[in-house]
């Protein structure tokens, strides 16, 4: 189940939930088995420099090699500065997440 996060300035025209699903999408589209994209923004008016900053964390899987992230991110950054219309710093980071990660839904018995 991968992780998305958006950080960004205030100033921008951001829509974080239409570029969280556009993530999930693309990650989706490159890895079937991937699962939902958990996704969360953080707007801030606190930065120097107008920038949109995107973590995107995966398990580490064995297909998932340099020449898989190499094109996944290629598609990410397409996509992702598609939908950003004012000029800014756009950065886009993909991580492997732990080997120690655990995720899943949680259901309070009652």
């Amino acid at each position: 189940m991968p992780h998305a996060e958006i950080k960004y300035s205030t100033n921008l025209t951001v829509d974080a939930p239409a570029i969280l699903a556009a993530i999930e999408s693309v990650i989706l589209d490159h890895d079937s088995g991937a699962g939902d994209c958990k996704g969360r923004g953080y707007p801030t008016s606190h930065y120097y420099h107008s920038h949109v900053h995107i973590s995107i964390a995966v398990l580490a899987k064995p297909h998932r090699d340099e020449a898989f992230f190499k094109a996944l991110l290629s598609k990410l950054e397409t996509r992702i500065k598609a939908m950003i219309p004012e000029a800014c710093y756009v950065s886009v980071e993909l991580e492997l997440l732990s080997a120690y990660y655990s995720a899943g839904p949680h259901i309070p018995s009652n």
